[in-house]
């Protein structure tokens, strides 16, 4: 397997065990929060699909954005489907643009995010945006253990 198809087949097994975890909250728990300071549930989920676009944005234009108008901005918080069903165009231009580059490019393409303190390759980026949404959903099942919400297994 090469690296662009195991890159893809990570992105797609991490937003798999994603969505277990998000469909996987009570709709009472959505708008949990462990406190005033944190993101709920919801808003955790929405961060997670809208940092997805602004990261293929930020890879296509080689470095930060110098103004990002996010689509998820006004699209209103509803239910987790919905969230999925609004970014779910926006997942498959992620995924073509990965497809598009040639195993040279995750070495040589270099994104420049110095105003977030770092300059990094191409392979390098698509890992760390990956790890980004691994991260957050950990922290929704820590979330759920703090609720007292059954927590789904992801291990399977």
């Amino acid at each position: 397997m090469k690296s662009i198809e195991l890159l893809i087949l990570n992105f797609n097994e991490i937003r798999r065990r994603s969505i277990k975890v998000w469909t996987s909250i009570p709709e009472e728990k959505l708008h949990w929060k462990p406190d005033g300071e944190a993101m709920s549930c919801l808003e955790m989920i929405r961060h997670v699909l809208e940092s997805e676009h602004y990261y293929h944005l930020a890879i296509e234009n080689r470095g930060s954005l110098p103004v990002f108008e996010s689509p998820f901005e006004n699209h209103p918080f509803t239910t987790v489907k919905d969230e999925l069903e609004f970014a779910e165009p926006y997942r498959k231009q992620f995924i073509e643009t990965i497809k598009s580059y040639s195993e040279d490019d995750l070495d040589h393409i270099k994104i420049d995010r110095s105003d977030s303190g770092y300059i990094r390759d191409l392979g390098d980026m698509l890992l760390r945006i990956a790890y980004h949404e691994s991260v957050h959903t950990g922290q929704l099942l820590d979330y759920l253990r703090t609720a007292g919400a059954e927590r789904i297994s992801i291990w399977d």
